[in-house]
C-alpha cells in the first residue's frame, strides 16, 4: 500500500505544480477561459485526455467485461462522435465564438433569453457527467488504499483539488492537466495490451477462443458459460435493440453538445487550428477505444466477472487486470493513470460549468453584458467553481461506489445531445432559425431528456439501484419509458421544439444577421474579433 500511496502523491503533486505555473500566466479573463497561446497539437492531446474519462478507462472495461460485445458499443460509438465533431461544430464554432456555446447562439439572436437557457443546460450536463468521474475516483482509490481512506473521503478530496485546478490555473492549467494524463494514459494502456496479449502468446486465436467462454456465476450461483462475442448479453428483446440505438444516437451525437470538449475550440488561435485539433485527438482517441477492447475482454477472460464484482465492481475491471498481469506496482500505477484521468477531467468539466454561468448568466444575463469592475467575470467563475463541485460530491456520495461511470456518463451524452447540438445546428445553418426557437429547442431537449431518464429503467440501471422502494416498484410496473438511454425519443424532440418554436414566432433580425454568421463561420472573417454581447 505504500507504493500505492506514493504514485498518488506524485501524480498530485505534478498536477499541482502544473497548475502554480499556469496561474503564473492565467492573468485576464481571455487568459483565464480561453489559454489561446495553445497549439493544435496540444489542444488535441488536451480534447483526447478531457474525452477518455474514466467513463472510458474504467467504465467501457467494465461493461465489456461484464458483458461483452454489448459493452464494446459503447466504445464504438465514442468514437464515431468525433467525425459529427470534426465535420459539423468544430470549425464554425471556434469562428463564430468567444469563451462559451452560447456566444454562437447570441451572435444572431437575443442574448439574454438564449444564454440564460444554454448556461442552465450547461451546468446539466456538466452536472451529469462529473458525477460519473466523482464515482470512478472514489471506487477507484478506496480500492488501491484499501482502509487508509474511505469512499466519501476520497470523493471531497477530488471535489477540492479539482476546484483548486480551476480557481487558481483557469483553462490553461485544465488544458496542461490533460495532456501530462493523455501522455500517460496512452502509456498505460498500451502495455497493458502489450501484456493481455503476452498472456496469450500473442494468438488472437487464442484471445478470441477465450472471450467465447467466459465462465461465472449467474445472480442465482449457478455457474454460467457465455460467449462474449455475441450480442445481448445487455440489449436483449425486445427493447434491446431500440436501446442499442438509442444508445449509439446518445453517444454520436452527444459529443458535438458536450461544454468541456466545445469550449477546447476556444483555446486555440484560429479555425484551422481547431481542425488540426480535432484530427490529432482523434488519432489518440482512435487508438486508445481499440485498445479498450484488450482491456476489456482481458478483464473478463483472465481476471473473470466474479472476482472483479467482489472487488470494487465493474469499475475496477482494468486495474485489477494490471494486478493479476504484472503485481501491484503496476496495478498501483495503471490506477494512479486512471486518478489522474478523472481529475482532469472533472477540472474541465468545471471550468465549462463556471465560465458558462460567470460569462453567460452573470455578466450577460443578469448584468446586461457589462461587467461592471475589472476582474468580476473571473471571481465569479472562481466562486461558482466551490458550487459545482460541492453539488457534484453531494450527489456521488448519495449514489455510491459501485454506479458504473460508463452508463452514467452516457446519459449526460443523451442530455447534451437532446438540448444542445439541436440549437446549434440549426443556429448556424437555418436563417429562419430564431430566439423563440433556440430557447425552446434548449428547454424542450433538457425537460424530454431528463424526464425520460426519470420513469425509465436507466435509474435502475445503477448497482445498486438509485431508485428504490415504492417509486422503483411503480416506475418498473408502469415502465413509462421502457429505454434504458433516452436519445431516440429526446434528440428529436429537441429539434422537434427548436423547430416549432420558430415557426410559430419571427424575428427579423435574426434572419438579417444570419449571412454574417454564415460568412464567419465558413471563412473565420472577423473571428479574432469575437462577439460577446
Amino acid at each position: 500500500m505504500n507504493i500505492s500511496l506514493v504514485m498518488f502523491l506524485v501524480f498530485i503533486a505534478i498536477t499541482l505544480g502544473v497548475t502554480y505555473w499556469a496561474s503564473r500566466r492565467s492573468a485576464g479573463a481571455s487568459a483565464y477561459f480561453a489559454a489561446s497561446q495553445i497549439k493544435g497539437w496540444q489542444n488535441g492531446i488536451a480534447v483526447a485526455g478531457d474525452y477518455m474519462s474514466a467513463a472510458s478507462f474504467l467504465g467501457i472495461a467494465g461493461i465489456i467485461a461484464f458483458q461483452g460485445y454489448d459493452g464494446f458499443i459503447f466504445s464504438v460509438g465514442w468514437l464515431v462522435a468525433y467525425l459529427t465533431v470534426l465535420l459539423v461544430i468544430a470549425e464554425p464554432l471556434r469562428n463564430a465564438g468567444k469563451y462559451t456555446m452560447a456566444d454562437v447562439l447570441a451572435y444572431r439572436l437575443k442574448p439574454r433569453p438564449v444564454r440564460a437557457m444554454a448556461s442552465l443546460s450547461t451546468l446539466t450536463v456538466s452536472t451529469f457527467y462529473m458525477i460519473a468521474q466523482m464515482v470512478g475516483a472514489g471506487a477507484l482509490v478506496k480500492l488501491l488504499l484499501g482502509n487508509m481512506v474511505t469512499y466519501n473521503q476520497v470523493v471531497a478530496g477530488v471535489g477540492i483539488l479539482m476546484i483548486v485546478y480551476v480557481v487558481f490555473g483557469g483553462m490553461l492549467a485544465t488544458t496542461s492537466v490533460p495532456i501530462v494524463k493523455a501522455v500517460l494514459l496512452m502509456a498505460g494502456t498500451v502495455l497493458l495490451s502489450i501484456l493481455v496479449m503476452a498472456h496469450f502468446h500473442f494468438s488472437f486465436g487464442q484471445f478470441f477462443g477465450a472471450i467465447g467462454q467466459v465462465t461465472y456465476h449467474d445472480a442465482k450461483g449457478a455457474v454460467v458459460v457465455k460467449d462474449f462475442l455475441t450480442p445481448g448479453l445487455r440489449y436483449k428483446p425486445p427493447y434491446g435493440p431500440l436501446d442499442l440505438i438509442s444508445l449509439g444516437l446518445a453517444l454520436i451525437f452527444g459529443t458535438a453538445g458536450l461544454p468541456h470538449i466545445l469550449v477546447r475550440f476556444y483555446t486555440v488561435p484560429d479555425a484551422k487550428t481547431a481542425r488540426n485539433s480535432v484530427v490529432w485527438a482523434m488519432v489518440l482517441i482512435g487508438s486508445f477505444y481499440i485498445m479498450t477492447t484488450f482491456l476489456g475482454f482481458g478483464a473478463a477472460t483472465i481476471v473473470g466477472p466474479d472476482f472483479i464484482k467482489g472487488h470494487g465492481g465493474t469499475n475496477m475491471s482494468a486495474p485489477l487486470l494490471a494486478q493479476a498481469l504484472a503485481g501491484n506496482i503496476f496495478f498501483a500505477f495503471i490506477s494512479s493513470i486512471a486518478f489522474a484521468t478523472i481529475l482532469a477531467v472533472v477540472a474541465g468539466l468545471t471550468i465549462s460549468a463556471t465560465t458558462s454561468f460567470s460569462h453567460d448568466f452573470w455578466t450577460n444575463v443578469i448584468h446586461n453584458g457589462v461587467e461592471r469592475r475589472p476582474g468580476e467575470e473571473v471571481l465569479v467563475a472562481r466562486i461558482s467553481a466551490f458550487v459545482v463541485g460541492a453539488v457534484a460530491i453531494g450527489i456521488a456520495i448519495m449514489l455510491g461506489p459501485t454506479a458504473n461511470v460508463a452508463f452514467l456518463v452516457a446519459l449526460a451524452f443523451a442530455v447534451a445531445a437532446s438540448a444542445n447540438l439541436p440549437v446549434i445546428v440549426l443556429s448556424i445553418f437555418w436563417k429562419r432559425f430564431n430566439t423563440v426557437g433556440a430557447v425552446t429547442g434548449l428547454a424542450v431537449g433538457l425537460l424530454a431528456s431528463i424526464g425520460l431518464i426519470l420513469v425509465s429503467p436507466s435509474l435502475m440501471a445503477v448497482d445498486p439501484p438509485t431508485v428504490t422502494g415504492t417509486a422503483r416498484h411503480l416506475i418498473q410496473a408502469k415502465a413509462w419509458f421502457p429505454l434504458e438511454n433516452p436519445g431516440i425519443l429526446s434528440i428529436p424532440l429537441g429539434f422537434v421544439g427548436a423547430i416549432i418554436g420558430t415557426l410559430i414566432s419571427s424575428e427579423p433580425t435574426a434572419e438579417e444577421k444570419f449571412n454574417e454568421l454564415l460568412v464567419r463561420s465558413n471563412t473565420g472573417l472577423g473571428a479574432e474579433k469575437a462577439v460577446a454581447h
